[in-house]
């Protein structure tokens, strides 16, 4: 069989000690349990809280979950992750130890007879936000990449990024959004299939809200993050069908 599965913002390293253990256990879990019939699985953003990579440096933690990446690419199973915008600092250290295929923007792909459109979500149909224009331009800059890289020690790099990206991740929290929150990003997919009435699905991360929005031809599905008790992935059957799965964190 050829499944492919989609899963989301699983933020690893962020919560406290406890909270970042159950996380990556829990997601390790599910890795063993896709990989019984996955022929890919795409990681949609934010699979870790904060993400930078040094030349010869990376964060600590996450092991568990590196190795059983690097043991399902030798197993032959695809690992594509679209990078968002808590690891947008990836370096080349994801795919030359894990096998991880990196896609740095949207993408469109053909998988089980079904054209679908990829993409995190962030950075996406923001022309009227001109203050998150800036941010994402400066953080995607290459000079504020080489200045975060020499001029601040890692210690203390790392304590920034991990308070700054709790500072974003909790203006996603569950208690913030509703579904109304996503019709920036249906916006976007509405937009694009005007002149793209191909693409079947539209699949997005970034908002923390699993949903199935339809009207007429147009289908865009948002994943959870893995912050409550039960996160949603999408499973995309060999049958050419997509469907919200539930997964029980504990």
């Amino acid at each position: 069989m050829a499944m492919y599965y989609f899963v989301s913002d699983i933020h690893l390293g962020a919560g406290t000690p406890e909270e970042q253990r159950r996380t990556e256990r829990a997601f390790c879990r599910w890795l063993d349990m896709v990989a019984d019939d996955a022929r890919a699985i795409y990681l949609m953003g934010d699979i870790f809280d904060f993400w930078f990579e040094y030349k010869r440096v990376v964060p600590q933690g996450f092991v568990r979950v590196l190795g059983r990446l690097a043991a399902l690419a030798e197993r032959g199973i695809e690992l594509h992750m679209f990078i968002g915008n808590h690891d947008m600092w990836c370096g080349d250290y994801l795919s030359r130890e894990c096998g991880v295929t990196l896609h740095f923007k949207p993408e469109v792909v053909e998988l089980s007879g079904l054209r679908l459109h990829l993409a995190h979500g962030d950075n996406m149909n923001i022309k009227r936000q001109p203050m998150l224009r800036l941010m994402n331009a400066v953080f995607h800059s290459s000079v504020a990449r080489w200045l975060f890289r020499w001029l601040i020690h890692p210690d203390l790099a790392m304590k920034f990024g991990h308070w700054w990206s709790g500072k974003s991740r909790k203006s996603h929290s569950k208690s913030n959004i509703t579904v109304d929150n996503l019709s920036f990003l249906v916006e976007y997919a509405r937009q694009h299939h005007a002149s793209h009435s191909a693409t079947d699905a539209y699949l997005f991360g970034h908002m923390h809200l699993a949903h199935d929005y339809r009207e007429e031809s147009l289908r865009v599905m948002f994943l959870s993050d893995w912050s409550s008790d039960v996160a949603q992935y999408i499973l995309l059957d060999e049958r050419g069908e997509l469907n919200l799965k539930n997964f029980d964190i504990e």
